[in-house]
This record gives C-alpha cells, structure tokens and sequence, in this order.
C-alpha cells in the first residue's frame, strides 16, 4: 500500500514520464508554432480584404499618380546602350516564370525520389519479391490483431476453436515478426549489401531459395498454431522446430549470400551497416539453435532460455538489422556521410555487451538467481550507452538537412523511427528497475511497450527505407496524398493504442499491489481496451494503404495531365510530330 502512494518517487516512473514528455513537448510546440502560422495567415486575410476595398475607392487621380510611378518603375533598358542589339535572353525561365503557379497546393508538394538506380532486373525482381510478400504478411497479420482488439471488447464473438484468442495471439505475432519485419529486411538487404560491398553480381538463385524457405516456414508455422500445434508456452517461440529449421535454413543461405558479396568486396573497409546486417543473422541462428536445444526446456533453464530468445530476437535480430539498414539509408537519402562512424562504432559493441545480458529481467522477483536478475538489470542501464549513441548520430546526421523532411514523403517515417528508438528502447530500461518491473509487468503496459518498439522502431524504419528504396527500383513514384494518408493514420493509431494502455496498465498495476480482486483490474480496462481498438483499427487501415502504394510503385497508373511547363510541351509537340510522320 506504501509503496502505491509513492509512484511518483520511484525512478523507473519519473524515466518514463522523462519520455513520455519528450515527443508531447515537441508535438505541443508544433502545435503551437503552427496554430500562430495559422492565426498569422487569417489575419492577412483580414488585412488583404481592407486592402482590397481601399483599392476599389481610389479616386481617379490616385489612380494616375500609380500608373506613371508604375511606368517609372518598370523602365528597362534598350540593351543597345554598349553597342549590342541583342535581346535579353531567359533561357531558364527564371524571369518569365517567376509568377506562375501551374498547380494549387492543396497539399504541400514533396520531392521527387531520385532518377532510376541502374540495377540488374533480376535483383530488382528478387527484392520486389521480398518486399511484396512481406507486405502481404503484415496485412494478414495485422488483420488478425485488429480481430484479437475486438475480441478484447466482445470476447464472445464467436466460439470457433481456431479462432480462440490462445491460437490467433501467436498467430498474429509470429506472422508480423517472421513474415513482415524478416522478409523485409532480408530483401532491403538484398540491394544494401552489394551495393556497399561495390558487386554487381550475386547469387540470384540461393536468394530465391531462402525467400521460398522463409515463406514457407511462415505458411506452416501459421496453420499449424491455428490448428492448436505449437511449441507450448514460449513466447514468440511458438513455432515447432522443424518450423524453425526451414526458416533458419533460409537465413542461413542468405547469410551465405552476403557473406560472399562482403569477402569479394572491391573497397578494403567493410562499411558498418555490413557489420549491423552480418551480426544479427549470426545472432538469431544461435539464439534460435539455444532456444530449441532440449537440454535445458525443463523449470527454471527454460525461464531463463526464454528470457534470453523473446529479449535477443527484438534486440539482436530486429533492431540490429534495422539500425544497419538505417546506417546506409538515412546518410542516402540526406544525400550527406553519416555524422560519427566512431559512434555508430560505439554503439554496435555496446549493444552486443549490454543486450545479451538483459532477457531476465522480465522474470524479476522470480525464483530465479536474484544475482542474475541483478545482472539483468545492469545490462538494461547499460543499453542507456547504445541507445543515446545511436540516437545522436542519427539526429546530428538530420543537422542542417531538417527542412527536406517537409518536402520529403520518406523522412518523416525516418524521424518517427529514430524518435521511437530514443523513447522506446529507454521505456525498457525504465520497466526493468524493480519497482516499475513489479508495477507494470505482466500488464498491458508490456503490450503497450512491445508496439512502441516493435511497431514504432522496427516498422517506422522499415517503411522508411521500402519508400526509399522502391522508387528508385521502378521509377514509379507512390501517390504522395496516400503516402501522408499511411503515415498519420499509422502513427496517431500507435498513439492510440499505446498511451491509454500505459495509463490503464498503470491502474491496474496499483490495484494489484493495493490488493484488490483481480476481476475489478480486468473491469477497469474496458475503456483503454477500447482505445486500444480505435487506434489498432487506424493502424491496420495504413497497413492497407501501404499495400497500395506498394502496389502503385509497381504497376503504375497512367496519368491524364496535360504539358504544364516548356520543356514538357516541346516533348509532347516532337511526339506529336513522330506520329504524324509514322502515319
């Protein structure tokens, strides 16, 4: 009961209200600075609309004294005045154009991506492949998370065996974590790796096999938990292992694969993301193997085995690989080297020390050693180092190139990530103090924290370098209104879901300290459930406009709009002349 009242005193909670209130600051200020800009623009309204009914009462001498001032003003020279009768040339349009608008900006008009990448068609084929089946698996995975929202408000919609929440649940996570994050990744890889490595050729044919083996294993692993066979209680460790054998073999050629295109490399540095890329597909082959071995699956050894893959398998597989791809991205797309190689240097090892060492402090005040949960939570301070390491060289990489992220549809998914990177992944190292992990484990404070990342980190990133990546693939440019549409809708949904999540969890969390029954914690939910709902719903509405933009990129539409400026006019007369000549 004590130890209720004083929440606010605790260090876990005041690192989590730290980050909580760092993107609520900066959204507020936003807010602010764009309601004034708001409010100024109103008031030149005002002040065009009294400007302009004086200009409608001049009286007919005012009238004249403007036009000889305006005669005066607009003297020019003859041109001659050296001995040149030339006339004065724009060839750039940069005079005569200068007061013409072609388009009405409804919605601020963003860049173009860059020109076409000369690539083999066959890599672009291979990395398309990777790229479309992942988001197919996030739509159906996601499809059947925004099921298991609804069933959270109406647990009796149906009573159909396969679709108990036990056997969607892992489903759905599964299917997001192996099938959406992994493949795309795996496939972004595919144009990362040689291109740093400097290959033009590459084993076409052993990418095909583990794309095939990766889906695959996905397929089965999927029917199998929804026909009620599973590994047991392992949590995202549910798929059998021979399940895991195929997926594991499809890395492993993929491994392979870049393994080669790294040793046959033509520059004598092996450029960091290579090194982030390489490390996770080493790490999840033997954080899968350790998982799966039978030796240690009984009492306490699989507690701590488990702690050990669920913690490695987000840290040490996704955002490893993640954080390599952001090294190669973020510097392309800002069109400027990375701001620290060193840092990027420090937070790769440091990751690797302090991230392998904190998978049991979700099981604190366990009957497991309490000098290992100790170590835990040591480990997890530590990922203070990583975290802030990284997060600095990303947004001092954005020093001087913050105004492009208005004109860009792709930097925006890029701040979100690296923002969500900072708060998130030190959230975690707030939960694992003792009295915050004691507050909020095994609440939906978990659920909340896992979509921060997860969602938030991973999948931010993720959809930040696939509308990087793919137009410069095609050619072909995604609708900008319905990339901002994906965008909003994804990151307000996360938002949603996830605050009124940590404020119930919160709740919840004090009653059971307090010792109230356990049904009132659950009754207490029903609201943030419902919010969890509401944003899931917008979230997985995104997902649906992004399988369309995916889908735009590829088959583009023919666009109806006539020649705007000069050069696309003198194109469209020197066709029209080709095909008067052809008939």
């Amino acid at each position: 009961m004590e130890e209720s009242k004083n929440l606010f005193s605790q260090s876990g909670v005041i690192i989590t209200l730290l980050l909580i209130a760092i993107p609520v600051t900066v959204a507020s200020l936003y807010l602010i600075a764009y309601a004034a800009k708001v409010i100024k623009e109103f008031q030149f309204k005002i002040l065009l609309k009294k400007y302009n009914e004086n200009l409608a009462n001049l009286l007919p001498s005012e009238i004249e004294k403007l036009r000889l001032r305006a005669k005066q003003l607009d003297y020019q020279l003859s041109h001659d005045e050296l001995g040149s009768t030339l006339s004065a040339s724009d060839p750039k349009g940069l005079i005569n154009q200068i007061d013409k608008l072609h388009t009405l900006r409804f919605v601020d008009t963003k860049k173009k991506t860059q020109p076409k990448h000369s690539i083999e068609p066959a890599q672009v084929n291979l990395i398309l492949a990777y790229i479309v089946s992942a988001a197919f698996w996030l739509v159906i995975g996601t499809t059947i998370g925004e099921y298991l929202g609804i069933k959270f408000l109406a647990p009796d919609v149906d009573h159909i065996s396969w679709l108990s929440f036990g056997r969607l649940r892992p489903a759905h996570t599964n299917m997001v974590f192996w099938g959406w994050c992994s493949l795309a990744m795996v496939g972004l890889a595919y144009y990362v790796i040689p291109k740093i490595s400097n290959i033009s050729k590459i084993n076409i044919r052993k990418g095909y096999q583990s794309f095939w083996l990766m889906n695959t294993a996905v397929l089965l692993g999927t029917i199998m938990l929804m026909s009620g066979v599973n590994n047991g209680g392992g949590e995202y460790r549910e798929y059998t292992w021979p399940v895991m054998v195929i997926f594991g073999s499809g890395i492993f050629l993929s491994l392979q694969n870049f393994y080669a295109m790294i040793a046959a490399r033509t520059s004598e540095e092996i450029y960091i993301s290579s090194w982030y890329v390489v490390s996770a597909m080493m790490f999840l082959l033997v954080i899968t193997l350790v998982a799966y071995l039978p030796q240690w699956q009984n009492g306490l050894g699989e507690t701590i085995v488990q702690g050990y893959y669920m913690h490695q398998g987000v840290g040490m597989w996704f955002m490893l690989f993640n954080l390599g791809l952001m090294y190669y991205f973020l510097p392309q797309q800002l069109n400027k080297p990375i701001y620290s190689y060193s840092l990027g240097i420090l937070a790769f090892w440091s990751q690797i020390l302090f991230y392998t060492l904190i998978g049991t402090h979700h099981f604190i005040f366990s009957s497991i050693p309490w000098w290992l949960q100790t170590v835990a939570i040591v480990g997890s301070v530590g990922m203070v180092i990583p975290v802030i390491a990284g997060s600095t060289n990303f947004l001092l990489t954005f020093k001087g190139s913050w105004h492009k992220v208005t004109h860009s549809y792709s930097l925006p998914f890029y701040v979100i990530g690296i923002v969500f990177y900072f708060t998130g992944s030190l959230q975690g190292t707030a939960e694992a103090f003792r009295f915050t992990n004691q507050l909020w484990h095994f609440t939906d404070f978990t659920i909340a924290h896992s979509h921060l990342t997860m969602y938030g980190i991973i999948t931010f990133m993720l959809w930040a370098f696939i509308y990087t990546l793919l137009p410069r693939l095609t050619g072909n440019e995604p609708p900008h209104f319905t990339v901002g549409a994906h965008f909003w809708m994804a990151f307000i949904g996360l938002l949603f879901y996830t605050i009124p999540l940590m404020y119930g969890a919160t709740i919840k969390g004090l009653m059971w300290m307090d010792g109230k029954p356990f049904i009132d914690s659950v009754t207490v939910m029903k609201p943030y459930w419902l919010w969890r709902a509401i944003g899931g719903s917008l979230m997985w509405l995104s997902h649906l406009v992004f399988a369309f933009n995916i889908y735009r990129i590829i088959k583009p539409t023919k666009k109806y709009e006539l020649p705007q400026n000069a050069s696309e006019v003198l194109a469209a007369l020197e066709n029209l002349n080709l095909e008067s000549k052809q008939n």
